[in-house]
């Protein structure tokens, strides 16, 4: 599979919104959103770095770490600690959704919370706190790994 960077045309939103905002967008930079706007995953440090050395290959790991943090800082991608593990990216920024982790394969999955009460937080229970944002992670097993767990016992 060859590795082509994305066409002009093809634009992702990532790079679109990063450009509306006037973020200076080297290549490096947009290699960076170019592989967190593919098809939605929730990647490691790592596993962007893989990538973006697919489409750049001198990129260095610590240009994509300083990215991935400038990305958290502006809002434009979650960081995620699903469990003990590596942390991981999430460029789906437009609808507020919690996540659904395997602790057995490191599945990340996203959940769209049903109306607005699956991210309220009752008033009696925020101490005075002005609510920022919310973080929820659901832990479990996949079916995958449920099936292997079952097979191994039975």
């Amino acid at each position: 599979m060859s590795a082509q960077p994305i066409e002009e045309a093809a634009i992702n939103e990532l790079v679109q919104r990063l450009r509306d905002r006037g973020w200076r967008l080297t290549a490096q930079r947009r290699v960076v959103a170019e592989v967190l706007s593919g098809e939605h995953v929730h990647l490691t440090a790592d596993d962007v770095y893989g990538r973006a050395q697919r489409l750049l290959p001198e990129i260095s790991l610590a240009t994509v770490y300083n990215t991935l943090n400038e990305l958290v800082s502006m809002g434009e991608v979650l960081e995620i600690s699903a469990g003990d593990g590596p942390k991981r990216y999430d460029p789906n920024t437009a609808a507020a959704h919690h996540h659904l982790y395997c602790v057995e394969c490191g599945t990340l999955r996203d959940i769209n919370p049903e109306g607005t009460d699956g991210l309220a937080l009752p008033a009696s229970q925020q101490h005075g706190f002005e609510l920022l944002d919310v973080d929820i992670v659901f832990r479990g097993r996949c079916p995958d790994c449920r099936a292997t767990a079952r097979s191994a016992t039975a």
